[in-house]
């Protein structure tokens, strides 16, 4: 269905409407029936740069779309989750786990009447900030990057959609609607109490003083699903591919007492299975408790709440949506056993001190020799203060793949490589 509307406009730092754009376009309605405090696309508060609507595709359709077009979606296909090195190379990747996370999402977000092309557009996006070689990257960048502001993953995600995509000819960025940026920013809580600005990460504090993410509040209901959606799909497909890594055994892992019963649940029900299909078993049916757990106690939590509008869940005081205390608990063990078996198995551990030493070899020539960098970024660092200098450095890392990493360090520190 199509109706005349107003243009959804961009709002200043003070969260006001700009009072000189009248004009009127064919947009986009569409058919579902949300929750009342679902993001709702015709209430959107806009983009910091004005655009007109499509007669196509919502605003959140529009945000989840340039994502999936973006360089920074395709370079997720080559960045790992978790670095693992074994023989044979079935892990996941950022991409896979990204549209693991928003497949569990769309799932809930669907159930609960609420926005689910907001929710896929979060979940594909969510690591856009991450570095080559997981968390062990991030440390190496962050460490490096102290005396300059250090470095935090989520900041660097509103950094790439805000600022380091470069594909349109009107603004830098994505210019995603004020909902999207505002889960991006915030789907874990708020960031700092209201006018208070003074901790936050450098990118957060720069984009928030031209367009307000009232990041004293909570995020959309749905931006907390993608995180929790997060939570489900990184936890369980990560015990997947810790045994299929040989990193820990079933028998390790039935010392969870959630991934217990299920085990003995699977047994009763179809006796000896093969290897492969016994852990897919087990993982689906801790994805669907966990989603279902999410689904009960959110629902409680709406009960009580009795939200009118979106707004009521972002001034709510708490998180909206969560898993009970219980499902808390096992979540808890669950996250311990993988750090413990999984995340510091000591061939993780190598691979990780590898990871840290080519991110600290890179920064520290790139910040001594700028001229060393591609001549795009050479250019942006020529007239560059120090300050400047080294967060373009850590830009040009952080958007780096693993292999792209390892091939930069291989040319730059071997000097029997001659490669250009």
């Amino acid at each position: 269905m199509l109706k005349k509307a107003l243009l959804p406009r961009c709002f200043n730092k003070d969260n006001v409407p700009p009072m000189t754009d009248t004009r009127t376009f064919e947009i986009f309605t569409p058919q579902q029936q949300y929750a009342p405090y679902a993001c709702r696309p015709e209430q959107s508060r806009g983009r910091l740069y004005d655009e007109p609507g499509t007669v196509s595709r919502s605003a959140f359709q529009r945000d989840r779309d340039r994502i999936i077009h973006s360089a920074a979606f395709r370079r997720l296909k080559h960045k790992t989750q978790v670095f693992v090195y074994h023989e044979g190379d079935y892990y996941r990747t950022r991409l896979t786990h990204s549209i693991e996370v928003a497949q569990i999402a769309r799932s809930i977000t669907r159930v609960l009447g609420l926005n689910e092309d907001i929710a896929e557009a979060l979940s594909l996006a969510h690591d856009f900030g991450h570095t080559p070689f997981g968390h062990a990257g991030e440390d190496a960048l962050n460490e490096a990057m102290m005396p300059f502001g250090g470095f935090d993953h989520n900041a660097q995600s509103l950094r790439v959609v805000t600022m380091l995509e470069r594909r349109y000819a009107s603004f830098d960025g994505l210019n995603l609607t004020w909902e999207t940026l505002e889960g991006l920013a915030k789907h874990n809580g708020p960031l700092c109490a209201e006018g208070s600005f003074d901790n936050l990460p450098e990118g957060l504090a720069l984009y928030n003083d031209q367009h307000n993410l009232e990041l004293h509040t909570h995020a959309s209901a749905e931006a907390q699903i993608a995180a929790l959606s997060d939570d489900i799909a990184y936890n369980n497909h990560d015990v997947a591919d810790g045994l299929k890594a040989g990193l820990f055994s079933m028998d390790e892992l039935r010392t969870v007492p959630l991934v217990d019963g299920i085990a003995d649940n699977v047994r009763d029900a179809y006796g000896d299975l093969s290897r492969s299909r016994l852990i897919h078993e087990i993982v689906r049916r801790l994805i669907n408790m966990m989603v279902n757990d999410l689904l009960t106690e959110t629902r409680r939590r709406l009960n009580q709440l009795q939200p009118t509008d979106a707004n009521d869940i972002r001034q709510a005081g708490q998180q909206i949506v969560s898993f009970s205390a219980e499902m808390k608990a096992h979540d808890k063990a669950l996250k311990s056993f993988l750090m413990t078996n999984m995340y510091r198995h000591y061939k993780v551990n190598r691979m990780a001190s590898k990871a840290r030493r080519v991110i600290r070899d890179l920064f520290s020539l790139y910040v001594a020799e700028p001229e060393c960098l591609p001549t795009e970024w050479r250019e942006a660092a020529f007239n560059a203060t120090k300050q400047q200098s080294a967060r373009l450095v850590a830009d040009f890392i952080a958007g780096m793949t693993d292999r792209y990493a390892l091939l930069e360090h291989r040319r730059l520190f071997d000097i029997s490589n001659f490669e250009l």
